[in-house]
C-alpha cells in the first residue's frame, strides 16, 4: 500500500513537468504563423513559454471590460415621455399581477391532477370524472403552461 502511494505522488509530481513542454513559433514563407514542438530546419524560430505564473498575492482576478454605450438622451425633463413611463410601468405591473395570479391557479391545479387520481369537472350543470388519459393530459398541458410562464 505504501508502495502505491508513493508511486502515485512521485507520478502526479512529476506530471506538471511533462506538461510544460517547449512550443515553438515561425512563420512560414507564405506569411502562416505556425507553432510546434520541434522547430523546422532553416527556420528562424521563437521559442514561447507556456508556464503561466501565479498571480501576485493580493491581486484581484481581471475582470472582463464592460462594452462601451452610447450616450443616451436624457429625456426624464419631458412631461410627456414621464407620462407614457408611468402608464407602461403600471401596465407592467398589472401585467405581473396576472402573471402571478395565473401561475399560482396553475401550480395548484397541478399538485391536485398529480396527488389525487379521482378528479372531477363541472360540465353543463354536472360533475364528471375525468379518465386517466385525460387527467395525464392536463398535467402534461399545466407543466407547459407553467415552464412557459412562470420560471
Amino acid at each position: 500500500m505504501r508502495r502505491m502511494i508513493l508511486t502515485g505522488s512521485l507520478l502526479l509530481g512529476l506530471s506538471s513537468t511533462v506538461m510544460a513542454a517547449q512550443v515553438y513559433k515561425w512563420v512560414d514563407a507564405q506569411g502562416v504563423t505556425h507553432f510546434g514542438a520541434q522547430p523546422p530546419e532553416g527556420q528562424e524560430t521563437k521559442a514561447i513559454s507556456t508556464t503561466v505564473a501565479p498571480p501576485p498575492k493580493g491581486a484581484e482576478p481581471a475582470t472582463p471590460a464592460k462594452p462601451a454605450t452610447a450616450p443616451t438622451p436624457d429625456l426624464t425633463d419631458d412631461p410627456e415621455q414621464k407620462a407614457i413611463d408611468e402608464k407602461v410601468k403600471k401596465d407592467v405591473a398589472v401585467q405581473e399581477a396576472e402573471r402571478k395570479k395565473y401561475c399560482e391557479s396553475t401550480r395548484t391545479n397541478l399538485s391536485q391532477l398529480q396527488n389525487n387520481p379521482r378528479v372531477r369537472e363541472a360540465v353543463n350543470g354536472g360533475v364528471r370524472k375525468l379518465t386517466e388519459e385525460e387527467r395525464q393530459q392536463r398535467i402534461v398541458e399545466m407543466q407547459k403552461g407553467i415552464s412557459d410562464n412562470c420560471l
